[in-house]
């Protein structure tokens, strides 16, 4: 089973999305902190000798990682972010340089019975071909939809998904884009134009 939770939570001046994921494949719970895209920090705890108890499964992954989210974001609000993460991979984020994620079109981004979007990744300013991006558009009616391409040589790529603009108004879309072990996540939310 896939799951996971993302919200967005401000203190002070300053919006955090915090996503959280099981990542099946490392065994591991892990919750992500995000600014501007920018991963600040990471909380993770490894499941991997859990199988082996009696009754261990997806309702007790997803709990975990429910309570894992839910200490981040109370920790966000009350100003001690920095004590609920892993010290050494925040260190590591630190020293590591980050990919921007540019939503090209966002003043055009419906027509013709579609959603449109283009974006460009770059880092320190220059082109990033070849990174991966995924694409979560949600919405309160219906479960979420994935998708992902890959950006050309020029840094650029995108999508286009079918559906009427009234299906704009409180949607949102996430977009990950990943290259070479560097990432930077987005959200972007949509609206109807007036």
């Amino acid at each position: 089973m896939i799951f996971g939770f993302n919200t967005d939570v401000k203190h002070g001046d300053t919006i955090y999305h915090v996503q959280s994921e099981a990542r099946e494949s490392e065994k591991l719970l892990q919750t992500q902190v995000f600014v501007r895209g920018r991963c600040v920090g990471k909380r993770a705890i490894s499941y991997a000798s859990s199988p082996m108890q009696a009754g261990f499964g997806d309702p007790q992954k997803e709990q975990q990682l429910r309570d894992q989210h839910r200490l981040v974001l109370e920790a966000i609000r009350e100003g001690k972010l920095e004590s609920v993460l892993d010290r050494a991979e925040t260190e590591v984020l630190a020293a590591i340089k980050q990919l921007d994620v540019e939503w090209v079109n966002a003043a055009s981004v419906h027509a013709d019975r579609n959603l449109t979007m283009q974006l460009r990744v770059t880092e320190s300013g220059a082109a990033v071909p070849g990174a991966r991006l995924t694409f979560r558009f949600a919405r309160p009616d219906a479960s979420p939809f994935y998708t992902q391409a890959v950006t050309d040589s020029a840094g650029s790529a995108g999508i286009s998904i079918e559906l009427d603009e009234s299906a704009l108004l409180d949607s949102s879309v996430l977009v990950q884009a990943t290259h070479e072990g560097r990432t930077a996540t987005r959200k972007f939310a949509l609206r109807k134009t007036e």
